[in-house]
């Protein structure tokens, strides 16, 4: 065990009741929506693949090795859940000469659904959306109560917490991070350093995201904040919150945001950096391993909106959940603003 704290406090209060969580991979169905459509043509296959109970980077390695190609030229938009029922896209690097049948790649818990060509291949943030279909089983809901949390988040939104599955099992990529930066490991894998360093930039993101939580100011403006584009990564830097700023929050067109801590000035001022430097002071070996390794100083919004819900009761004592997040947003974010979610 370590002294890491990773809970995330919740915005709307206590969690309305103990659910079981991921039962069976079917519990837990995810489909990926690209920001195009393949256009048939290209040196880059596309692969749309359905996968159960499946690691996304052990299936890019399984195909690499099917197709007989480097694994750097195997390329997906995210990562999706290994316990879990998921469709997402592939692209490989392959001349047509070169092309494997693919009605022969057979793996249990893997079909093929389509197989096409485009000019460029995927990368991260290509994903439009993620379709979340989950189900959920408890004692006995409380439909009322439960309608009326999910209305609430449809009118605020959530914190848009990192999930806890970033920071691996009892935290212990932040415990290798910082073992990484103190100089006491090295890591010679490209994947496992990209796993640590996602870590200590999420966990110092989410302090700050919990300590706005805690003041109730998460999804407003404060004086030196800068302010995200809904649906996009550029952001801008404010002195005072006036009515103009006010309204886009309300309307979310705008976002506030986080740190994503890396080299270079800090991009908040005034109220914002001052809550901000205050809340991350004692992880200064975090901050600078991470300006070390190379990354960028930049932020991320610090809430989300699902952009649909749908609710199912199946009985009083089980329910599905339908929504759809945007790339980068965790299901189990949301999930944990409604339940104490209690794994299988």
């Amino acid at each position: 065990m370590n002294n890491i704290d990773i809970s995330s406090p919740r915005a709307y209060g206590e969690p309305l009741c103990k659910v079981a969580f991921r039962r069976s991979p079917e519990d837990f169905i995810v489909n990926e929506s690209l920001v195009f459509e393949p256009d048939g043509e290209g040196e880059h296959v596309y692969l749309h693949i359905k996968k159960r109970n499946t690691n996304t980077q052990w299936l890019a390695r399984e195909l690499a090795h099917y197709a007989g190609m480097k694994l750097r030229d195997v390329s997906y938009a995210g990562l999706k859940d290994r316990n879990a029922v998921t469709t997402q896209w592939f692209s490989l690097l392959l001349h047509s000469d070169k092309e494997p049948d693919w009605r022969q790649f057979t793996l249990h818990g893997i079909d093929i659904l389509q197989v096409t060509r485009h000019r460029t291949k995927l990368r991260p943030g290509m994903a439009k959306k993620n379709q979340f279909i989950i189900t959920l089983y408890a004692d006995n809901f409380d439909e009322q109560a439960l309608h009326e949390r999910l209305q609430l988040i449809q009118q605020q939104g959530v914190p848009n917490y990192f999930g806890e599955q970033r920071f691996g099992h009892d935290a212990n990529n932040i415990v290798q991070a910082r073992d990484l930066f103190a100089g006491k490991i090295k890591v010679k894998s490209r994947q496992k350093k990209g796993l640590y360093l996602s870590a200590a930039r999420s966990y110092l993101y989410n302090l700050v995201l919990a300590e706005r939580v805690r003041q109730g100011n998460w999804h407003t403006a404060l004086a030196g904040d800068c302010m995200m584009l809904d649906g996009s990564n550029s952001f801008f830097a404010i002195e005072q919150p006036d009515a103009e700023i006010l309204s886009r929050l309300q309307r979310f067109d705008i976002h506030p945001t986080g740190p994503l801590w890396g080299a270079g000035a800090a991009l908040t001022s005034l109220d914002a950096l001052e809550l901000e430097s205050d809340i991350l002071k004692d992880d200064s070996l975090l901050q600078q391993g991470l300006a070390d390794a190379g990354l960028k100083m930049d932020r991320r919004a610090l809430r989300m909106k699902p952009m649909s819900i749908g609710l199912n009761m199946i009985s009083t004592n089980a329910l599905q959940l339908m929504f759809e997040l945007g790339p980068g947003q965790y299901a189990t974010t949301l999930l944990h603003e409604l339940f104490m979610l209690e794994r299988s």
